[in-house]
Formats: C-alpha cells, sequence, structure tokens
C-alpha cells in the first residue's frame, strides 16, 4: 500500500485552489511485507503523524531525498517521534558541508527557528547516513539508492519486495534530448514510479501557470523515462505552489488523453501496487 500523505514542492499551499490535490509538502508511506517505509518528512509528515497515534507503539523506517525545507519541514511536528516506546529508523544523505542527516535535523530545530530540540524526542531514533549507491536490507525487503539529476543532490529510491518494485524519483531535474541513464537503472521494470514534475518544464523559472501550460512535451519527461523503463504505470508528484486545482486537472486531462496509466499525486491518494501471486492478498 501507497499513501501520499503530502505532494506539494516547495512550500506548503493551503487554500481553496489547492483542494483537491492537497498543500502539504512531500510525504508518502509504503507499507509492504508489514513494514512501513516513509520516505520525505515535509508538512504531510505531521498529518501522518497524527493518524499513526492510534497505532502505537510503532516501528518505522524513514527515508529523505535531501533536506531542503520542504521535505524536513514536518519532521519537528512528527508527533510519534516524541513517544516513548516507538522506534524509527532515520536515513539520510550526508551534505555537502559533511553534515550527518541527524545534525541537519537537530539544526532546524535549534533556536531560533524552533522552541523544542531535537533531543526532547522520546522515542528511539536511530540514523543512518547513506549515499548514492547504498542498498538497505530489510529482511525480505531492499531498497536501493541513486544520485539523481540535482545540483544540490538528492537520491532517489527502489523498493523491491519479491518481484515488485516502486521507484520514488523526485527534485530530479530533465534535461532536453536527453534520459538520465541512472534513473532508467532505477525505475527498469518497475511496478510505479513516482517521478518529479516541478522541474520539468518552465514553471521553475516563471510563475505564471499559462506560459508553462504552452510547453505540454515538457510534462512528459518522466513518461519518456517511464516508457523506456518499461515502468507499468506512473504518478507525477512534488506539484509547484503556483499550480492550483483547475490547472492540474488539465494537465492530467492532457496527458491522459495519450498515456492512460499516468496519474497526479493527490494527497490522500491510496495506490495498492504489490499482490502475493498466491494467495491474492494486497502486500503494498
Amino acid at each position: 500500500m501507497i499513501r501520499f500523505w503530502g505532494v506539494r514542492g516547495g512550500i506548503p499551499t493551503p487554500g481553496i485552489e489547492t483542494v483537491r490535490y492537497g498543500g502539504n509538502t512531500a510525504c508518502i508511506e509504503v507499507k509492504v511485507a508489514g513494514k512501513r517505509l516513509i520516505f520525505d518528512g515535509g508538512t504531510g509528515l505531521r498529518v501522518l503523524g497524527k493518524h499513526l497515534m492510534n497505532e502505537l507503539p510503532l516501528d518505522a523506517h524513514l527515508f529523505f531525498t535531501h533536506t531542503h525545507w520542504d521535505r524536513i519541514q514536518g519532521f519537528p511536528f512528527f508527533v510519534p517521534a516524541f513517544v516513548e516506546g516507538n522506534t524509527f529508523n532515520i536515513y539520510g544523505p550526508v551534505g555537502q558541508n559533511g553534515a550527518s542527516i541527524k545534525q541537519r535535523l537537530c539544526d532546524q530545530m535549534l533556536r531560533p527557528n524552533f522552541p523544542v530540540p531535537l533531543q526532547v524526542m522520546r522515542s528511539n531514533l536511530r540514523f543512518h547516513d547513506i549515499s548514492p549507491g547504498s542498498i538497505i536490507t530489510l529482511d525480505d525487503v531492499v531498497i536501493e539508492t541513486i544520485s539523481l539529476n540535482r545540483p544540490n543532490r538528492a537520491l532517489g529510491y527502489r523498493i523491491t519486495w519479491e518481484d515488485y518494485s516502486v521507484v520514488y524519483a523526485t527534485d530530479t531535474e530533465h534535461i532536453p534530448d536527453q534520459l538520465d541513464q541512472g534513473l532508467l537503472y532505477l525505475a527498469h521494470q518497475a511496478d510505479l514510479l513516482i517521478y518529479d514534475a516541478a522541474y520539468a518544464d518552465q514553471t521553475y523559472y516563471t510563475l505564471t501557470p499559462e506560459l508553462s501550460a504552452q510547453q505540454p512535451a515538457a510534462w512528459y519527461a518522466g513518461i519518456e523515462v517511464a516508457i523506456a523503463a518499461d515502468v507499468k504505470q506512473i504518478v507525477l508528484f512534488h506539484h509547484d505552489p503556483a499550480h492550483d486545482d483547475d490547472f492540474l486537472d488539465q494537465v492530467e486531462t492532457e496527458v491522459q488523453a495519450s498515456f492512460p496509466n499516468v496519474h497526479l499525486a493527490r494527497e490522500g491518494m491510496v495506490l495498492q501496487v504489490l499482490q502475493k501471486k498466491s494467495e491474492g492478498n494486497s502486500a503494498v
């Protein structure tokens, strides 16, 4: 099972124009083979934490792609981390300045940014520095990593269980007329590719959606990768703050006219991707 708790990039965008797609920043939950994996800790992590308070005690794994604000700003408000008896393994890349993932999460909770330091969190927090090429094995679940095409560095993840796989490749920039070979490797024959759409067009440089709408070919960057990698389904994620519900509806309609297995991520959306072949029961 995959659930999208935050699908927005850059900054939270609450309001009447973002109700259908959501305004919380990046956070998705993957439940596979009895394990809970969380990817990124944007403001969607706060909402997930509120939901998880009904399932204590918790044992989960939290993976960060990088530490821009839209990926970590929900962590100080993740209530289960303050509850003794819970365990969270936290993974993330070392910063360009050499800072560990623990140090980077600590820094945002220091005054004057935040009144409560990370040390107040009473759960068992286990920090793991990882890098491109790291492979994390959780029993029969394997998580692989690559470096995405991002000047400030970001990790892409592939989650594999038995013959099934999901790829989370967000905050990666598209190079015109060139497919990312690392991403092609990571996404090869994946059941689902969650791909960043925010940097695939000119909206990164302009806040006028009408102008970006005149560049429809740019929205197909992720689809080109999916086709080349033989991906079964793709979800476009990390929506630009300037894109309201009506604009995103227009994009999805245009894309699905040619590629019906492509959807835009919506906050609260749940996908059942993997099934046990022998039992027919949902595993993810």
